[in-house]
């Protein structure tokens, strides 16, 4: 079991002041600490942007790949060693902009990772351009006349495309954050939490002010998170009510065979753990080579 204070890297979070990426590390920190995961079993994987840094911030095994990457890379570890607890972090624009593709089919394969996406509905690292889930007629660097697209919804893209576990939490309520953060990382496939993150510097709409006043927890609502329809439906709540209530907690959940266990080639232990006798290899040799 690690503590809060050994999850803690020495190195200087160079993040805004005021930005909800302070609040997410401190409850992820939490939600490690008090499942008692240990930190040398643990990898977190970042993409690229202002949640880049993440995995230089917590004292597990990291590593911070390409843009719109970190699904794919944390996929890879735990494919390798699916002994380890897997957590991929990422942006708006990262996860549900340049790694649409990757967010959309991990969801059918079902790998048992945790994924964390930063959504403060804004491309923040390059100085405030806007997102795939900046709202329509929003007024950004790029779209200085209002964007002229629609938000993309994660959570009914992650419904539909056969999410296992499906959560929204609010960065300023971080002990329903860390809450929500343990249940994901006891889920045994592949778990999004969707981050309702405010950007300080360069999002002046969606403040921690504008949140607080809209968001509400879908626990006190008395919702059933194995109902697919009413999943879903909540998943639409912040748009068809015009953003006047943004649910938050854990829209839908499922238990389904997850890719390691339905993978014969890791039926015996984590490919780690597989040895390759030197006979075998000078077979090899001799039939490609």
């Amino acid at each position: 079991m690690s503590s809060i204070q050994e999850l803690t890297t020495k190195e200087k979070p160079q993040w805004c002041p005021g930005c909800g990426n302070f609040g997410l590390h401190m409850a992820l920190k939490g939600a490690l600490s008090e499942l008692g995961i240990p930190k040398e079993k643990t990898v977190l994987v970042s993409g690229v942007g202002c949640s880049g840094k993440a995995s230089h911030y917590i004292n597990t095994y990291g590593f911070e790949s390409l843009h719109g990457r970190s699904v794919t890379v944390a996929s890879g570890v735990k494919l390798a060693n699916h002994g380890l607890t897997v957590i991929a972090e990422g942006g708006d624009g990262d996860g549900y902009g340049i790694g649409s593709a990757h967010f959309l089919h991990s969801f059918r394969r079902n790998i048992d990772l945790t994924y964390i996406v930063h959504d403060n509905s804004i491309y923040g690292l390059t100085t405030g351009q806007a997102s795939p889930t900046s709202q329509h007629g929003m007024k950004t660097k790029s779209t200085p006349h209002g964007n002229l697209e629609m938000q993309f919804n994660p959570l009914a893209v992650a419904i539909a495309a056969g999410g296992t576990f499906v959560a929204r939490v609010f960065a300023g309520d971080m002990a329903h954050m860390k809450e929500v953060f343990k249940q994901a990382l006891q889920h045994k496939g592949f778990a999004l939490v969707d981050v309702l993150q405010p950007c300080v510097t360069f999002n002046k709409l969606n403040t921690f002010a504008w949140w607080q006043q809209r968001v509400y927890k879908l626990e006190s609502a008395g919702h059933d998170p194995k109902n697919k329809a009413a999943a879903m439906e909540k998943a639409f709540e912040e748009m068809s009510s015009n953003y006047s209530k943004i649910p938050t907690g854990v829209f839908y959940k499922e238990e389904r065979p997850t890719y390691v266990d339905e993978s014969p080639q890791l039926a015996s232990g984590p490919l780690i753990g597989h040895a390759v006798k030197s006979a075998e290899i000078e077979k090899a040799f001799e039939e490609f080579m």
